[in-house]
Order: structure tokens, then C-alpha cells, then sequence
């Protein structure tokens, strides 16, 4: 499998815009407002592209670095489309040290993808993030929200044919 191919920019959607302009014209005024936008807009949208973020700026009148710095910081934020499902792979220093490439290594065998990409059905996205909190059950692998501690690499590669085969049947 293979990423997915470009999705078309929201502000090229009209009832996609309209979220925009609506969320920047109700939250504009608050403290925080950029971040609040920001947070509602991926949201409602799922992501924030580059095009949008400099659509935001110029409507709130702030840099474009400036929403560009907090999109890119904070790893809530995605400038692309996410899978229904997202995997993430804890790499914080326990998780590394307990296998967490192991992992990483099958679910691109499994998957035919790198972190930071969805499969070509658009059902899962791999992503790698910082310290869960979970250190004594590393390696931590979290699949939509829900940790999963102590995951050994023949495990985790029944979970994601399950939640393949869980959407065939759906």
C-alpha cells in the first residue's frame, strides 16, 4: 500500500471555507484566539494545510509564522488528511530501549508504509510521538487514543490486520 494521494485544499470547498471563516469570526476575539481557532479547525477538519494556515493568518492578522510555529510545535496538529485509525509509536527513552523500532519495523511490513504516512484506503495513519507517560509498560504503542503496553512485534502485527479486517466487515 501506498500514501494517499493529495487531498484537495479545504478552502477549495466551500462548505469547508465557511467552517473556516465562521470559526475565525467566533473565536477571533478571545484570549489565546489563534490557538483556539487552531484547535477547533482541526477538529471539525481533521488537518490544517500550509494554504490554510496562511489564510488564518492574514484573516486574524497575525505572521504566518506565527500559526505555521504552533501547527508545526504541537503534535496535535497535521498538515494532511489523518486514517480512520491512528497508530502511534511512543519513542520516548523507555519505549526505545524496550523495542519500539521493532514495532515500527512491522508495521511497515504489514502496512507498506513509513511513520508520518497512510495507507492508500486511507484507514490507517503511522505516526511516531514523544513520551505517553506509560514508561513501565514500554514499549507503548497507541491505537486511536487507547495505549497498549508491552506489545511484542508478533502481537502487534495481528492488531493491525484486525483492524483491517474489523472495517471489511463493517
Amino acid at each position: 500500500m501506498t500514501t494517499t494521494p493529495k487531498q484537495p485544499d479545504p478552502l477549495d470547498n466551500p462548505q469547508m471555507k465557511q467552517i473556516i471563516d465562521n470559526t475565525i469570526a467566533e473565536f477571533s476575539e478571545q484570549n489565546g484566539a489563534l490557538m483556539v481557532v487552531l484547535n477547533h479547525l482541526q477538529e471539525r477538519i481533521g488537518y490544517i494545510t500550509k494554504p490554510m494556515q496562511a489564510y488564518i493568518a492574514r484573516k486574524m492578522n497575525v505572521p504566518v509564522s506565527k500559526v505555521h510555529g504552533v501547527v508545526s510545535f504541537y503534535s496535535f496538529f497535521t498538515t494532511e488528511p489523518r486514517g480512520k485509525h491512528v497508530v502511534k509509536f511512543c519513542i520516548g527513552t523507555a519505549c526505545y530501549v524496550g523495542g519500539v523500532s521493532q514495532l515500527i519495523d512491522k508495521a511497515k511490513q504489514v502496512l507498506g508504509i513509513e511513520p508520518g504516512q497512510t495507507t492508500s484506503d486511507g484507514l490507517i495513519t503511522l505516526e511516531v510521538c514523544r513520551c505517553v507517560g506509560a514508561c513501565s509498560q514500554a514499549p507503548v504503542v497507541v491505537i486511536d487514543d487507547q495505549n497498549h503496553g508491552r506489545v511484542k512485534p508478533s502481537q502487534f502485527g495481528r492488531m493491525l490486520t484486525d483492524i483491517q479486517k474489523s472495517e471489511v466487515v463493517a
